[in-house]
C-alpha cells in the first residue's frame, strides 16, 4: 500500500512537472513553440488555450480524490502526449521523447490511482 502511494504521487508529480514545464514554455516562449506548432502542420491559435488547458488539468490532478472529471483529464493528457507523438514522427524531427515519457507517466499515474483508491474503499 505504501509502495502503491508512494509510486502514485511520484509519476503524478512528475506527469505534472512535464505538463506544467509545456504550459510554460507556451506562454513564456510563445514565438519559439508557435514556429513548432507550424513545423508540425498545426495552428498557432491553439497555443495559449492548450496551455490554459494543461493547467487546468494539473490542478485537477493535484485536487481531486477519484472522480469522472479526473479520468476525463487523464484521457485528454493521454490524447495530447499521442497526438504530439505521432507530430513530431510524422515530421522525423526526433523530438518524440518527451511525448512518450509523457503517455508512460499518464497510463502509469492513471494505474497506480486506480489502485491506490480501490484499496482504500
Amino acid at each position: 500500500m505504501k509502495t502503491i502511494k508512494i509510486s502514485y504521487w511520484a509519476t503524478t508529480g512528475l506527469l505534472s512537472a512535464l505538463f506544467l514545464f509545456s504550459a510554460g514554455m507556451y506562454f513564456f516562449n510563445y514565438d519559439h513553440v508557435s514556429a513548432e506548432f507550424i513545423k508540425l502542420g498545426h495552428p498557432t491559435y491553439i497555443v495559449y488555450p492548450l496551455a490554459v488547458l494543461k493547467v487546468i488539468a494539473v490542478v485537477v490532478l493535484l485536487s481531486q480524490k477519484q472522480s469522472s472529471i479526473k479520468d476525463w483529464v487523464y484521457s485528454a493528457l493521454f490524447f495530447d502526449a499521442l497526438l504530439a507523438f505521432a507530430a513530431h514522427t510524422h515530421v522525423q524531427d526526433g523530438e518524440q521523447g518527451a511525448a512518450l515519457i509523457g503517455m508512460i507517466l499518464v497510463l502509469s499515474s492513471f494505474f497506480l490511482g486506480k489502485k491506490l483508491y480501490a484499496t482504500k474503499k
